[in-house]
């Protein structure tokens, strides 16, 4: 698979580039909306989740941001990714190419998005005083761990949509789910003590989420043993996601 991916690899560029181009091709915004899209889903949750939460954390707006960005790269990238094999029907059908190419350019779009709209991240950090520590220099094991599970995920629902479809509208229901069984608008320890403690720790995103404030809004030590469990589980779903591609793979020009 390595060796056609470097073969194709022009042509993974390209797609990488089509897909961060067309995703706000004809808005105004164009990749302004990066940035605008993340902003404004913070801005409802800063006024409505206090509400609900008595006490927030200080610089809950901060807090906020550092978990619904990498969330927006989970929840964009596995909505367009599982679309991608369907929404390429026609070049399928008519010319070969690894079709892994499809899946990696929506998740590697949804990275480079990702990191730009970090820019909003520091920013924020530098305006409520909280700044940056060396434990920075964790954020890309944090960022790894992420793309393959993510990655994983795509392959897997991909190749299934292609086969049942409705499967679309079933994972989307699933990431919805697990939006609020992430800790991305709350902190963790809400839920310690009750019987909720456990799912939210079997969720390896809630460990990722964890990772980024712990290095960026707590300036701590992430909890590597935890982040290396995920890591690992990271290497699991991308593997078992890149075979069932693979099998599934033989059928798309027939079903698409």
């Amino acid at each position: 698979m390595f060796k056609n991916l470097y073969q194709y690899r022009e042509l993974l560029k390209s797609n990488v580039k089509k897909e961060i181009r067309g995703k706000y091709k004809g808005s105004f915004l164009g990749i302004l909306w990066s940035f605008v899209n993340p902003l404004l889903q913070v801005l409802v949750y800063a006024i409505v989740f206090p509400l609900i939460l008595k006490s927030p954390e200080p610089n809950y707006v901060v807090f906020l941001i550092i978990g619904i960005l990498p969330w927006t790269w989970v929840t964009t990238s596995i909505s367009q990714g599982t679309f991608t094999i369907l929404g390429n029907a026609g070049i399928i059908k008519k010319v070969y190419f690894p079709r892994e190419i499809l899946p990696i350019s929506v998740v590697t779009s949804g990275l480079i998005n990702f990191l730009i709209s970090c820019l909003i991240i520091f920013v924020f950090l530098i305006f409520s005083h909280i700044g940056f520590s060396l434990y920075l220099l964790y954020l890309p094991l944090v960022i790894i761990a992420q793309y393959m599970i993510t990655l994983g995920i795509v392959f897997i629902t991909s190749a299934i949509n292609v086969y049942i479809r409705d499967a679309e509208y079933i994972i989307n229901f699933i990431v919805n789910m697990l939006f609020y069984a992430t800790p991305i608008l709350y902190s963790p320890d809400v839920f310690s003590g009750t019987k909720f403690e456990m799912l939210i720790h079997c969720n390896p995103f809630a460990t990722i989420i964890n990772g980024y404030r712990d290095i960026l809004f707590y300036q701590t030590m992430p909890n590597l043993e935890m982040l290396l469990v995920v890591l690992g589980i990271g290497v699991i779903i991308l593997l078992f996601g890149i075979q069932v591609f693979r099998k599934l793979e033989r059928g798309f020009a027939e079903e698409v």
